[in-house]
């Protein structure tokens, strides 16, 4: 039987084409809609945090015709803690969460590592550069702007981006992957909350990420410890410094970084049709039992 999910708000208001799950993603039996009118027939029905503390919770749907008692409320969210407003009136309206996080009802993280059949051989491509830092959001109040401005004390960063250099269109890991380091850091640090940045942005360019997210035994539920360089690693941004160019002048510890690519390969999560593929296998798994998420504030925010 197939099941239909709905998406409330389409993720920042802006329409797109619904993915054939079964296609995709070897998921079957899912109807995705954007279509209001299918509320009393959708088996999960998916609330964009982002678009909900827009319109409020007077945005959500109405009691007719009631909500089914069988259909479930998921509350969708990739933005941290910190750029999540409004997170306190949101008490017992939700059945499910989908995020992130590992403990999410519905977890999908950025990206994963995961083990291919036959693994290929990896080619690290030519490095001409030392280290690049793309960034759109800049604030000088965020620790990851206050730890580069002492890191470029001691050694050089191209910043691409808001206050840098043009990224070429559709260019970042092509531009990133001439570079042996990228500065993998999160706009605020909370539980899980590793994105694009690592996965993208320095792996899938074959940088070396240097990472500034939460502390470095959250990160190794995910990567390898010797795929990475954490800046807590080093008393000061000073000896970060120089540690990473004395891996610049000492290739086989350079490439020491690069050991677990033998056996695993990256995947990179599509926004956002992975994330409405997943809810509806999801509810396809889950059977009858219905909960109710009492207090996603501090769930949340813990």
């Amino acid at each position: 039987e197939a099941v239909t999910v709905l998406l409330w708000w389409e993720p920042f208001g802006r329409p797109r084409r619904l993915p054939d799950c079964r296609r995709r993603y070897n998921i079957s039996g899912c109807r995705l809609s954007a279509d209001r009118s299918r509320f009393g027939e959708a088996q999960a029905v998916l609330f964009h945090h982002r678009d909900l503390a827009r319109h409020g919770a007077e945005g959500l749907p109405r009691g007719s015709p009631p909500r089914p008692p069988w259909q479930r409320w998921v509350w969708m969210n990739f933005e941290s803690p910190s750029h999540s407003p409004g997170l306190r009136g949101l008490a017992g309206l939700f059945n499910w969460t989908m995020s992130y996080r590992r403990d999410s009802d519905v977890f999908v993280p950025y990206g994963y590592l995961y083990a291919p059949p036959a693994p290929r051989p990896f080619v690290l491509p030519r490095k001409t550069r030392l280290v690049a830092w793309v960034i759109s959001n800049w604030n000088e109040e965020h620790a990851r702007v206050r730890y580069y401005r002492q890191l470029k004390e001691h050694l050089p960063i191209d910043v691409y981006g808001a206050r840098g250099l043009a990224l070429a269109e559709g260019g970042l890991v092509e531009t990133v992957s001439a570079y042996k380091f990228y500065l993998a850091f999160e706009n605020s640090q909370h539980t899980d909350y590793i994105t694009e940045k690592l996965w993208r942005n320095a792996f899938s360019a074959s940088a070396v990420p240097v990472v500034l997210g939460p502390r470095r035994a959250n990160y190794e539920r995910f990567i390898p410890p010797d795929s990475f360089i954490h800046v807590d690693d080093f008393p000061s941004p000073r000896l970060l410094a120089t540690y990473l160019k004395f891996l610049d002048k000492n290739k086989p510890n350079y490439r020491r970084y690069f050991a677990w690519r033998k056996k695993y390969e990256v995947h990179v999560t599509s926004f956002w049709d992975e994330h409405f593929c997943k809810v509806c296998e999801a509810v396809r798994a889950a059977g009858n039992q219905i909960k109710t998420v009492r207090n996603l504030a501090s769930w949340f925010e813990s």
